[in-house]
């Protein structure tokens, strides 16, 4: 019988000092490390342990015993399943709270405005100025063949590709996972009707973004990119070379903002003075209405035009017309 009762009081024990640690775990998993409130950024490298992992956490002063939070995280199966980024965490964040964060990868968010027109290197130093990207590792990728391939863009980089936008962005993303999400991005813009619409006028999407770019560039209010879409129409179809000055920009490293009667005359691919057609690439990343006025340019005869000092342009049928216009809005102007 003492034998009996040993074991029934064993058992008792055994379940209330089970209880106990239960009530002090659940205590320790739902009370806040600090009431009073502190904001922390932590940052959880790829390919970290979960001891690594813990050991952040607890520089940072957002675990209290250790031992305790291993036992909730084995608990919450959550040793394997902590995804890595930047986290905004707090002090009186529960540690069921914290873990739940890291587990669901809810982690801090930059939000990167991508203006149209930007060409791949100035997104590569914006992404660089927040803390997203190495430059030059984000160009060397967006130029990889097997990251191209895969995401089935026939050119030499990614140039055109990657849509000007507000992003939210993350550091975990790396500058391929970035890439990645700029071209998905641009694949949900580009309609099965545009796709269309570049058969019809015997383009492939390559060609549609590469005039859509150089009409980016040409600048103008949005208006006027149909009408500028259509004179580089018109001069394809006759023949005639697109000479446009963006194009040979592109082709210019570090230029100073002054374009030479050189620089016209310098034979680059990109030089659209002195090849005939189109350059071998978008000459940066054009927006939606650019892409659609390539596409749909306007019903017009234009083959000429020269700005008019205001964020207009003045288009001309005619190279009479045209150099009279260069008269007005450029030569006299100067004088």
């Amino acid at each position: 019988m003492n034998v009996v009762r040993s074991l029934k009081i064993a058992a008792v024990t055994c379940m209330a000092v089970a209880a106990l640690s239960c009530l002090i775990l659940c205590n320790y998993a739902s009370s806040p490390i600090d009431f009073k409130y502190r904001e922390f950024t932590v940052e959880i490298p790829r390919g970290s342990s979960f001891s690594t992992t813990v050991n952040i956490l607890e520089q940072a002063g957002l675990i209290r015993h250790k031992k305790s939070f291993h036992l909730l995280a084995l608990l919450m199966d959550a040793s394997r399943h902590i995804k890595p980024g930047e986290y905004d965490l707090g002090s009186s964040m529960t540690p069921v709270d914290i873990l739940n964060k890291l587990l669901q990868g809810r982690v801090k968010g930059y939000y990167v405005f991508i203006p149209e027109g930007f060409t791949l290197d100035r997104i590569a130093d914006r992404l660089e100025d927040e803390g997203l990207a190495n430059r030059e590792t984000f160009i060397s990728l967006a130029s990889d063949s097997n990251l191209l391939s895969s995401l089935d863009i026939g050119g030499e980089n990614a140039e055109g590709y990657l849509f000007p936008d507000t992003y939210r962005l993350d550091k975990s993303m790396g500058e391929e996972g970035i890439i990645r999400f700029m071209v998905k991005q641009f694949r949900k813009e580009i309609t099965p009707g545009m796709l269309e619409r570049a058969k019809e006028i015997n383009l492939t999407l390559d060609e549609v973004l590469i005039l859509a770019s150089i009409i980016e560039k040409e600048g103008g209010p949005i208006e006027e990119k149909p009408i500028i879409s259509a004179v580089f129409h018109n001069r394809l179809k006759r023949g005639m070379r697109l000479q446009s000055d963006p194009t040979v920009i592109y082709a210019i490293e570090e230029f100073d903002g002054n374009l030479r009667r050189s620089d016209l005359r310098k034979k680059t691919p990109y030089n659209t003075y002195t090849i005939k057609g189109l350059p071998p690439g978008p000459i940066c990343n054009p927006g939606l209405e650019a892409i659609e006025a390539a596409l749909y340019p306007a019903p017009v005869d234009f083959l000429y035009f020269v700005s008019k000092n205001n964020g207009y342009h003045q288009f001309s049928s005619n190279l009479k017309d045209h150099r009279k216009a260069v008269l007005k809005y450029q030569i006299e102007r100067k004088k």
